[in-house]
């Protein structure tokens, strides 16, 4: 999705609408100028630092079709939803969203702070300079599983982000289901995911809990990016940022032990949180998903853009289909088959797939 902290070019107003809105709910004075510079990164937002006299916020808008190659089109009521996922974080753990200042729901817009980068670091940007620490997926992993126990069993907030038809677009579809039309001998495997994932209504779901969506703030991890915001499975939450830890092993070979025992880390920080079902429930839920979004990352319609060697892409395949065929009980036991098949010479005599 798209994190507020990485400047293009600035460029002219993209809207004549947009100073209306600044104006109309008193974040700019009448006459006041105002510089207007897209932020990059996003493919399901058009985003903008907005520099005025003394200040600085940031101004997101939901696109209806995604920037991606693959046709991705998604409801732009996702902004209204993500607008009220931050609302309720703000509500729990006020430092780990940006400070909200405005929204106007149906020209899906809103304001929120800008958070400098050289004080508010995106986590992707750290991970792929090698800069791993555990401590910051512990905290991650810590936030995560306190915002799904603030929301589990809540009725009204179960009512307020009943948001199937959002989640449907933008994760089971593209994820899974998409994954499913690459992999027929899997298909039946991630049809039966997608299905048990879509009937899963147990907590507040962020859906996008990726380290280019983390900024490390010295108060803690900052979310940002809610715009799949759903009352469903938390499992997904913790699969999906696993995910990335996983995946950053290939291309960040020489900081793979320290990328696993992040991974190690967020998940046992989450787990300790888990207090609305059984833990063993959630972790074998959580399994199954990691193992899927594994090949969804390579196979669906947001593959990470990251793996462009083929021999990364064929070891992900790899690993996850034996996987979705033999599913693990716990996040831990696929790590430990992730590293174990990380570590497992090939028929080339390479221990590593780099």
């Amino acid at each position: 999705m798209s994190s507020p902290t990485v400047p293009v070019n600035p460029g002219p107003v993209p809207d004549p609408s947009l100073p209306g809105f600044l104006l109309a709910h008193g974040l700019a004075g009448p006459g006041e100028p105002a510089r207007w510079t897209p932020l990059a990164g996003g493919v399901s937002s058009d985003l903008w630092r907005v520099d005025l006299p003394g200040r600085t916020l940031c101004v997101k808008r939901a696109l209806a079709r995604l920037r991606v190659a693959a046709d991705w089109q998604a409801p732009v009521s996702r902004n209204a939803y993500e607008w009220a996922w931050m609302r309720f974080a703000s509500r729990h753990r006020p430092d780990s969203v940006p400070e909200l200042l405005a929204h106007d729901t149906e020209a899906g817009l809103f304001a929120m702070a800008f958070l400098p980068p050289e004080q508010y670091p995106v986590w992707k940007a750290q991970l792929l300079r090698g800069e791993v620490r555990a401590t910051t997926a512990a905290a991650v992993g810590e936030l995560l599983g306190t915002l799904h126990a603030a929301s589990a069993g809540d009725e009204t907030l179960a009512a307020e982000f009943s948001t199937d038809d959002n989640f449907h677009a933008l994760r089971i579809e593209p994820y899974l289901l998409a994954t499913a039309a690459a992999h027929p001998d899997l298909g039946d495997v991630l049809r039966g995911l997608a299905e048990r994932t879509a009937t899963t209504h147990l907590a507040l779901v962020h859906g996008d809990v990726s380290p280019k969506n983390i900024l490390v703030g010295t108060s803690g991890p900052v979310l940002l990016d809610a715009e799949c915001a759903w009352y469903g499975d938390p499992a997904f939450d913790l699969a999906f940022c696993v995910n990335h830890l996983l995946l950053k092993c290939l291309v960040v070979p020489r900081s793979r032990d320290a990328l696993l025992r992040s991974a190690h880390a967020l998940a046992e920080e989450y787990v300790r949180r888990v207090d609305w079902e059984p833990r063993p429930a959630l972790e074998a839920r959580a399994a199954s998903l990691l193992a899927a979004l594994l090949l969804a990352r390579v196979d669906g319609k947001s593959p990470v853009e990251y793996l462009t060697d083929d021999r990364h892409r064929l070891f992900v395949r790899t690993v996850a289909s034996a996987l979705l065929r033999a599913p693990a009980h716990t996040v831990a036991d696929v790590l430990r088959a992730w590293a174990n098949a990380l570590d497992a010479p090939t028929e080339h005599g390479s221990v590593r797939p780099h």
